[in-house]
């Protein structure tokens, strides 16, 4: 009977090796979105060249301009999400597969890639999701027609929200610090 605990609970321990199609995955995905915002950017680049062409209306050249704004909140963002699909892969190979030695020997990686628990992995997360939220507000404050006091209310409330968001997360980061996590 200890022979057969002994083979289930080798299998069972072994099975965690399936996280690393989620790991490969997700790394894929992140590298797909870093290689779609980087062509955004070039060909964001060779659109705003007209920019200084002296024969562009005034009009047109307020709408590039606005059009240019947003195409870069939107490349931000897409930045952030190909973070996100990073950080989740390589948090899940450090929590199932195994420490990422190098990660752990390097200076430069400021403790940002290497994940202790699920709770950190959670909270580094959560931190690249709630910039990618402030990236998409600003982007769609960018594009609102503000015809009412309440549109002007509404934008002023999410804007207050997304502080408030700010100072909680500062405020646990701080607290997690001084409580000597």
């Amino acid at each position: 009977m200890k022979f057969i605990e002994m083979l289930f609970e080798g299998a069972l321990w072994r099975s965690r090796y399936v996280v690393l199609f989620a790991v490969v995955a997700s790394m894929a995905a992140g590298f797909a979105i870093f290689y779609m915002a980087t062509v955004d950017v070039f060909y964001l680049v060779m659109h705003i060249l007209h920019y200084a062409d002296p024969s562009l209306p005034e009009e047109a050249r307020k709408a590039l301009h606005a059009s240019t704004i947003s195409h870069i909140v939107e490349v931000v963002d897409g930045y952030l999400l190909a973070t996100v699909m990073l950080i989740f892969s390589l948090g899940l190979y450090e929590l199932f597969i195994s420490d990422i030695d190098e990660a752990k020997g390097e200076a430069r990686s400021s403790r940002i890639l290497v994940i202790e628990s699920l709770d950190d992995l959670k909270a580094r997360l959560a931190k690249v999701i709630l910039m990618i939220l402030i990236v998409t507000l600003f982007e769609q404050a960018l594009k609102i027609r503000i015809e009412s006091p309440l549109d002007l209310l509404y934008l002023g409330g999410a804007i207050a929200l997304v502080g408030l968001a700010l100072y909680f997360t500062h405020a646990s980061e701080s607290g997690a610090k001084s409580h000597g996590e």
